[in-house]
């Protein structure tokens, strides 16, 4: 058993599920602009979880709008409502993360906006056991850059991902580091070294096994 000394956690899909509170921003910003008559679904967005904003945008607007007004709107928006909204954090994880930062420097990586993680901290109350984050709107680096950075500002040696598609997957694997697979999320990751069907059974494997 490898003794890893960091786990780096991804958010959406892995910690807690928030697509709910997203859809009602983006059903907002299209008002907003003047597109009330459009909505994004539930299921769209889970097809998008873990892509940077603009990959996200390409692949649900197909109609004209004007992109960077809409694109600040939401960001906007995101930041004034999911400190409010939220999401719900998956069973387990409000009193697990507190055992398991007491074993390993604790860590969150993202493809969201800058305050996107930000925002999670605030609501759920787990900034106190979160060493550090990154995302993709602080740095504009996808998840692997952010992964490195985390590497080399604490000299971390042995890190895990732990994320719930293929694209957290190929990210960590870019990044030089192992993934577990969080397979209660919206994803599949075959190639995931390790894999758990529960946020409980993610927090057992370490606890179990930690340093």
């Amino acid at each position: 058993m490898n003794q890893f000394d960091a786990l780096i956690f991804d958010m959406d899909g892995t910690l807690w599920d928030a697509v709910d509170s997203y859809c009602r921003v983006w059903d907002i910003t299209f008002a907003q602009v003047g597109f009330p008559q459009l909505t994004v679904g539930r299921d769209e967005l889970i097809s998008c979880m873990g892509m940077p904003i603009g990959e996200i945008y390409r692949r649900l607007i197909d109609i004209p709008l004007p992109r960077r007004r809409f694109l600040r709107a939401l960001d906007r928006n995101e930041e004034l409502l999911m400190p409010v909204l939220g999401g719900k954090l998956y069973p387990g994880v409000a009193e697990l993360i507190p055992q398991l930062a007491e074993r390993y420097s604790l860590f969150m990586v993202s493809n969201c906006g800058a305050l996107g993680l930000v925002n999670f901290l605030t609501f759920t109350g787990l900034g106190p056991y979160i060493t550090d984050i990154l995302s993709y709107g602080q740095t504009g680096l996808e998840k692997d850059g952010n992964i490195r950075l985390l590497r080399q500002r604490y000299n971390l040696r042995n890190p895990i991902y732990i994320g719930d598609t293929a694209g957290d997957c190929r990210h960590a694997h870019a990044a030089g580091i192992p993934m577990m697979h969080a397979a209660y999320g919206f994803g599949q990751a075959p190639d995931a070294e390790y894999s758990a069907p529960t946020f409980a059974d993610v927090a057992r494997f370490f606890l179990d096994n930690g340093k």
